[in-house]
């Protein structure tokens, strides 16, 4: 019989990536506290750092029109 996944929301993700920036608490604790797999963690945080890539110093509303222009301006090169 097939391992069912679990599918955690987009929300639960950013909260935990949050959880692991603001606290500077160690990956694995925070894995545990939450009942996730330590690697499914790590991989959200590294995917949350390469996407703020470049962003430091930016407030949230800046960094969402980087984004959208960026999204933008890849459309236009198509």
């Amino acid at each position: 019989m097939p391992e069912k996944r679990k599918r955690y929301d987009r929300e639960f993700r950013e909260g935990a990536v949050r959880i692991i920036e603001d606290t500077n608490k160690p990956i694995a604790q925070v894995a545990r506290d939450l009942g996730v797999n330590e690697g499914t963690l790590s991989n959200w945080v590294n995917r949350a750092r390469a996407g703020a890539e470049g962003t430091r110093g930016l407030s949230k509303d800046d960094v969402e029109e980087l984004r959208c222009r960026r999204g933008m301006s890849g459309r236009m090169h198509q």
